[in-house]
C-alpha cells in the first residue's frame, strides 16, 4: 500500500445560516477548526468572519486562506495544497454546510487522494440531507440533481423526466435553485407535475425562520409559499406511509 503523506486535509462543515454555531457544529469539529491555520475557501471575507465567530486560536490576520471558486483555473488547483506538501494540516471549508457536496471542493479532495494525503470528513449540517430527513420521502433511494436548467422549455423537460424517474424507480428527486428564482421554479413545478405528486420545500434550514412542508401539488396550488431570496431545497417524492395508516 502507498504510504500516506503527513499533512491532513480536514473537510470542515460550516453553519448553513447565521445562527448560533454551537447548536449545529459539534464541539470536536470546532476544536479542530480553531487549531487550523491554513484553509481552502470560496470567499475570503465570509471565511474570516466565520473563523472569528468561532474564536480561532490564531489571530485572524495570520490565518492563510486559499481561494477555490468558479474563477479558479484547473491548472492552479495543485498550488492550493502547498501547505499539505509542507507538512501542515489544512481545512477545506464551504460557504455553507458541508464541503464537496454541491460545492467545488470535490476537485481538491480528489487531488489530495492522488497525492496520498489523508482526507478526514467532519460531521456538520448538510441542507440536502436535512431536507431529505424532514420530507417523509424515500431516504434509501434518492438523487440530488443540483440546479435545473434555466431555460423554461429545458426545465419543463427535466421536471417531467424527474417525475417519471420518481414513479418508475420510487426514487426521491432533490434539486435546488438560486434563491431569487425560487418562486419561478415553484410555479413551474406546480404547473408541470401531476396533482398527485408530492413536493417538499425546505427553506432556511436551521434558521429561526425555518420552513419545511410536504404537500401534494394539488394542495400547494391552494396555498402558495413566498420563497423569494430564501435558500431552499426542493424534493419530489412519495410519502412513506405504512399500509395500515
Amino acid at each position: 500500500m502507498t504510504a500516506i503523506s503527513t499533512g491532513i486535509l480536514y473537510l470542515i462543515p460550516k453553519t448553513i445560516s447565521e445562527n448560533d454555531f454551537e447548536h449545529v457544529i459539534p464541539n470536536g469539529v470546532l476544536g479542530i477548526t480553531r487549531n487550523l491555520k491554513h484553509f481552502i475557501v470560496e470567499n475570503e471575507r465570509t471565511a474570516r468572519r466565520y473563523l472569528s465567530r468561532i474564536r480561532s486560536n490564531f489571530p485572524i490576520q495570520e490565518i492563510e486562506l486559499f481561494l477555490l471558486n468558479e474563477h479558479t483555473r484547473q491548472e492552479d488547483i495543485p498550488e492550493l495544497l502547498k501547505p499539505l506538501d509542507q507538512g501542515h494540516n489544512m481545512g477545506l471549508m464551504s460557504e455553507a454546510g458541508t464541503p464537496a457536496v454541491a460545492d467545488p471542493g470535490a476537485a481538491i479532495v480528489a487531488l489530495a487522494h492522488k497525492k496520498t494525503f489523508r482526507v478526514v470528513p467532519l460531521t456538520g449540517p448538510s441542507s440536502i440531507l436535512l431536507a431529505l430527513m424532514a420530507s417523509g420521502f424515500n431516504g434509501q433511494n434518492f438523487a440530488f440533481n443540483g440546479y435545473l436548467p434555466v431555460k423554461k422549455q429545458e426545465r419543463a423537460e427535466k421536471l417531467k423526466y424527474l417525475e417519471k424517474k420518481l414513479l418508475a424507480d420510487k426514487q426521491t428527486q432533490i434539486f435546488i435553485e438560486t434563491p431569487y428564482r425560487n418562486d419561478q421554479l415553484f410555479n413551474d413545478i406546480v404547473s408541470i407535475c401531476a396533482d398527485s405528486t408530492f413536493l417538499c420545500i425546505a427553506a432556511k434550514i436551521t434558521d429561526s425562520g425555518e420552513f419545511i412542508q410536504t404537500r401534494s401539488i394539488a394542495a400547494w396550488k391552494k396555498n402558495r409559499p413566498f420563497l423569494n431570496k430564501q435558500p431552499a431545497i426542493f424534493l419530489i417524492g412519495e410519502l412513506q406511509l405504512y399500509q395500515t395508516w
